[in-house]
């Protein structure tokens, strides 16, 4: 049996303003955008339309949920971003105004650089050794 991480359920505080960040900001593709109610979506995104592994947006909508936005890993990295070319997409990043919290490093497994999401959430932008 083949297993995988389908999704990844991330807090955001407007859907709407998270799509457009994510696809701009980060290339991201739409894979899914359902409108249920007024207040309630299923929005799926991922780095390609074909990627196993993505992201579920979720609206926050009790203070709990809203105190949790940007914070979901503690302070700590929460999502890695693979990369087959970090120069280019680090570059990318930068001229689409994302925040690194730090120069690229290189690392025993990969080049490395933290930076932050829309909502303030630490990813780590890495191109595997």
């Amino acid at each position: 049996m083949k297993r995988h991480i389908a999704q990844i359920a991330l807090l955001v505080a407007d859907h709407d303003e998270a799509i457009a960040w994510y696809a701009r900001a980060l290339g991201f593709a739409v894979v899914e955008d359902i409108s249920f109610t007024a207040d309630r979506r299923w929005v799926v995104l991922a780095p390609s339309a074909d990627s196993e592994t993505r992201l579920l947006l979720v609206k926050a909508t009790t203070d709990a949920e809203r105190e949790q936005i940007g914070n979901q890993a503690g302070g700590r990295v929460l999502l890695f971003l693979h990369t087959d070319n970090f120069e280019r997409d680090h570059a990318r990043m930068l001229s689409e105004g994302v925040h690194f919290r730090e120069s690229p490093r290189h690392e025993a497994y990969g080049t490395v650089a933290v930076f932050e999401d829309i909502c303030g959430n630490a990813w780590d932008l890495l191109q595997p050794a």
